[in-house]
């Protein structure tokens, strides 16, 4: 602290605990402080606390202090996030890193044991969860199609209570068999988690013992996001003596649902996480901070759901990305932290790095609430009133400026819903119906499927446990109670709850092929549905736990049953998924479901009773009950009041104490699983998930000469389309035998789950069935191998192209890379051969990760597209980088036809171009941590 040009405004907080300090802010002695949105305040402390003259300079805290005048001219400033946070999916990759930068720095004879976090990380298991099992249903079925649906479908498979003795099985023998989910979904499920993700669980367990710093929660523990919110948030931190705000980066792009607890947190890369977590900085332009302020009451109809799909929408228009937005206003004390964490939750979808709520008096219920030590919470509102951090949002003289104001009513907020392809396009649920039915004849596109007209009115019947049924356009096969966004939230929980009450005691009940599933982000939402009375209810229409994780949302919604899986391609219908999520872009949550819609969960009840989206529930019937009566949704709705009484009255601090107290080891699988104690990670060359990494091998880049495009992509080109997450395509096996020898295809999980493995994941890089390539005018994962004109797999025609010693380019239109934080999706192209990427706009994560891995992101200037460039993605492209190149500076394209034009090297700051030069930023750690 001595050596801090700061260190005369550290004191003590309390005088009877004198060494217990804080850097006091106040005392700058500079008006401009109280001027600074809250979110840069948090930025300024950091860099305060940290300030060495090296990674964090003196002159850095002077430009976050002018942040009036420098936000707007592209300022670099450091960043030491309090801590990290990660998910499986992405902390198993990084903990791969981890243990091949160790093998990596020992053979460049250096210490191995400093490839370790510095800066503390959580990393919870929920992404590896799927919907395997779900409620009761039974069918009849003949014994060879009984059978073959088994090879198939291995939620059938192991789950089905079926004793057939000494029967042979041919067509001419028939037997009625009455086939049967057990009752314990939950229990299957993740009993089938673990037979599936052993071996990843067992790295992960090794990791935990080999690096300090790193805490892993086990698997059935809940969803990162809420767990965070619930109980790892610290909000103020008591660390080595000092006070200082909990701030953080997470490697998932929903880590922002924190900032509705007034933690500045915002998804990174995985390989940028990586560096955080060794001690590094994030060097990152000082944003503009747009301010959001939140006036008037939600009517009594009006959940947190629909005013965040509100607030996306009305963002997505505005265009905040790369931006922080900041809430204010006397309508932000309406909202509960629930609520506020929703829409916080979601900012990824309408494109911003942060959307933070200062920490108010309604922070510190609820962290009283989640039966947070009352000492601590003491220290929390001192502390953050004594720097300046605590917010009145009634107190306009408190407001402070911002880069530009915009405004929402809450009562102008009316239900609604997202879709059917992307999470900004929300629908009023008056609309839902009309809107639907233009879709259906819409060119294809965001909002279009290009049905004939002839063709809207299509049914096709089906058999479902020996009942006749129909599925046609817009029918409903997916209901999922699902995700972080809202499962974290009691208000629409228990919303749903009490429509599924009212539902059942008008009668009404879910059609038993549309697959059904509540899966609560912990297990305190268990505890309260249980409590108030919901849950039976709820399991009465078929939503029953399923488990504790991401699930549906992020595409682990399994298998539909087979006569409905016919029935949608018999008749190439566009069926319907509805959940409760933040994303529902094409293929990510179900290869069958087309269009998928975003909802609350009380919605979600709605229009699975209802079988369908081509409803207008203000004038049809939700259903019709079996006295013949007509059930609108109006007459089984709650009130926001309701909600509010039931959960005063259950939702309470012992819950969360007695479900937190024991969250780290009450999972006894996990437990028991047995993993070496040595510091360097014994490699197996037979396994299929962990594989160390071909990421330490590079050159140092160098230009780009006659490079081929391996693909010419649109808009809008997310994550899943590049590094798809979901289950592994049975009919791709011929690609995977390789790599997965004795392996069934039913074996072969997820990308999700695979992703310590590069030989799968490389495979798997631009594998979504619904990537729309301009080669070939389809959705495929295919690509035109150009020096042949054949058409192949895209990993197929990349690896031929590499074979022949071949540079690749990617062409893509605006906002490539949006959705979820995936480094993979920057992994696995690097892998692939591909140099650089040229498109109008990148997402912020996407573009950080392209860096990381070396990837140079070129960005057609202002005005310039592929098409006003004449360019076909047919022509060989050549890039010339200079010897000195600085941030976002101009190159010169070169094409084999004789054209030339210019684009903007996305390196956005010296550190990203120090990365860059190194050949990405795991390779620049390891010489760093050698050389130390």
């Amino acid at each position: 602290v001595m050596s801090n040009p700061f260190a005369h405004i550290v004191e003590p907080l309390d005088p009877q605990r004198p060494d217990h300090k804080f850097f006091n802010l106040s005392k700058l002695g500079d008006p401009r402080y109280d001027r600074l949105p809250f979110s840069i305040r948090v930025l300024l402390e950091s860099a305060v606390r940290n300030c060495d003259e090296f990674l964090v300079k003196k002159g850095d805290v002077e430009s976050i202090l002018n942040w009036k005048k420098t936000q707007t001219e592209t300022v670099e400033v450091p960043f030491r996030p309090a801590r990290v946070i990660l998910q499986d999916f992405t902390g198993v990759p990084a903990v791969v890193d981890f243990a091949a930068m160790r093998d990596a720095v020992k053979q460049l004879g250096g210490d191995p044991e400093k490839i370790n976090p510095i800066c503390p990380a959580d990393l919870v298991i929920d992404h590896s969860i799927q919907v395997d099992f779900n409620r009761k249903r039974g069918m009849g079925m003949k014994c060879s199609s009984l059978i073959s649906y088994l090879d198939s479908n291995t939620a059938f498979e192991v789950g089905l209570d079926v004793w057939v003795a000494s029967l042979k099985t041919t067509d001419e023998y028939e037997i009625n068999l009455c086939v049967t989910y057990r009752t314990d979904s939950l229990q299957k499920n993740q009993d089938l988690e673990f037979e599936r993700n052993r071996e990843r669980f067992e790295f992960l367990k090794w990791g935990s013992k080999a690096f300090r710093n790193m805490r892993i929660i086990p698997p059935g523990s809940g969803i990162v996001h809420q767990v965070n919110l619930e109980y790892l948030a610290r909000v103020v931190f008591d660390q080595d003596g000092f006070y200082y705000p909990d701030s953080l980066v997470g490697t998932d792009s929903h880590t922002t649902m924190i900032d509705g607890l007034g933690v500045l947190g915002w998804g990174v890369g995985g390989i940028e996480a990586e560096a955080v977590m060794l001690g590094q900085p994030i060097s990152m332009v000082l944003p503009e901070v747009i301010g959001y302020k939140l006036q008037g009451t939600p009517n009594k109809f009006i959940t947190s759901t629909d005013i965040v799909l509100t607030v996306t929408k009305h963002l997505r228009q505005v265009g905040v990305v790369g931006k922080f937005v900041e809430f204010f206003g006397p309508g932000v004390a309406q909202l509960s932290i629930a609520d506020r964490a929703t829409i916080a939750n979601m900012c990824p979808e309408y494109g911003a790095t942060a959307a933070f709520f200062p920490v108010d008096d309604v922070s510190v219920q609820y962290l009283e609430q989640t039966g947070r030590d009352p000492e601590k919470l003491c220290y929390i509102s001192q502390y953050l009133r004594a720097v300046g951090m605590y917010r009145n949002f009634s107190d306009p003289s408190q407001d402070p400026e911002f880069t530009q104001v915009l405004e929402l009513n809450l009562c102008t907020v009316v239900p609604c819903c997202s879709g059917p392809k992307r999470p900004q396009d929300r629908v009023p649920i008056a609309d839902m119906k009309k809107d639907f039915e233009t879709c259906l004849g819409t060119k294809q596109g965001f909002k279009g499927f290009q049905v004939l007209p002839e063709r809207h009115a299509i049914s096709v019947p089906f058999q479902y446990n020996g009942e006749d049924y129909s599925l046609s356009h817009g029918s409903v096969v997916i209901a999922a109670i699902t995700s972080c966004t809202n499962t974290s939230n009691p208000s629409v929980m228990l919303g749903a709850g009490l429509l599924a009450k009212n539902a059942v005691k008008h009668g009404l009940s879910v059609k038993p092929y549309i697959k059904t599933s509540l899966s609560p982000g912990s297990g305190v939402v268990t505890y309260y549905l249980k409590e108030s009375g919901v849950m039976d209810y709820l399991s009465q229409l078929g939503f029953e736990v399923v488990g504790y994780g991401c699930m549906t949302c992020i595409g682990n919604s399994g298998p539909l049953p087979e006569p409905v899986v016919e029935a949608i391609t018999q008749g190439d219908l566009v069926a319907a998924g509805v959940l409760s999520g933040n994303r529902n872009f094409e293929g990510r949550v179900h290869p069958n479901t087309r269009a998928n819609y975003l909802a609350s969960p009380p919605l979600v009840i709605a229009y699975a009773i209802a079988g369908s989206v081509r409803i207008d529930f203000e004038n049809e019937p939700i259903a019709i009950n079996p006295q013949g009566k007509e059930v609108y949704l109006r007459d089984i709705w709650p009130t926001r009041e309701e909600i509010q009484n039931v959960e005063r009255q259950f939702v309470i601090p012992a819950m969360f104490k007695e479900v937190y107290a024991k969250i780290e080891n009450v999972n006894e699988r996990w437990n028991s699983l047995k993993s070496p104690s040595d510091k360097l990670y014994t490699w197996d060359p037979k396994s299929t998930y962990i594989k160390s990494p071909p990421f330490f091998e590079g050159l140092p880049p160098q230009s780009i000469k006659d490079a081929y495009v391996l693909l010419n992509l649109g808009d809008s080109v997310t994550t899943d389309h590049i590094s798809p997450a979901g289950n592994i395509a049975r009919n791709r096996s011929p690609h995977y035998t390789f790599i997965f020898l004795r392996l069934t295809p039913r074996d072969f999980n997820s990308y999700g789950s695979r992703r310590g493995n590069d030989a799968v994941m490389a495979r798997g890089t631009f594998a979504n069935i619904r990537l729309l390539n301009k080669f070939l005018g389809k959705q495929a994962p295919s690509t035109i191998h150009l020096p042949t004109g054949e058409t192949m797999d895209v990993s197929d025609a990349a690896e031929k192209y590499q074979k022949d010693g071949h540079p690749l380019l990617v062409l893509a239109g605006k906002e490539y890379g949006s959705g979820s934080s995936r480094d993979w999706a920057a992994k696995g192209p690097f892998l692939l051969g591909i140099k650089a990427v040229l498109a109008e706009s990148y997402e912020r994560i996407h573009r950080s990760n392209l860096v990381g891995m070396g990837v140079i992101p070129l960005e057609y200037l202002p005005g310039d597209t592929s098409d006003s460039l004449g360019l076909t993605g047919r022509e060989r492209y050549t890039v010339v980088i200079p010897e000195k190149i600085t941030p976002r500076m101009t190159v010169e394209i070169k094409l084999d036809t004789g054209k030339t034009f210019n684009v903007r090297m996305r390196f956005d700051t010296d550190v990203e171009l120090t990365y860059f030069q190194h050949g990405g930023i795991l390779n620049y750690m390891i010489r760093k941590m050698s050389e130390k």
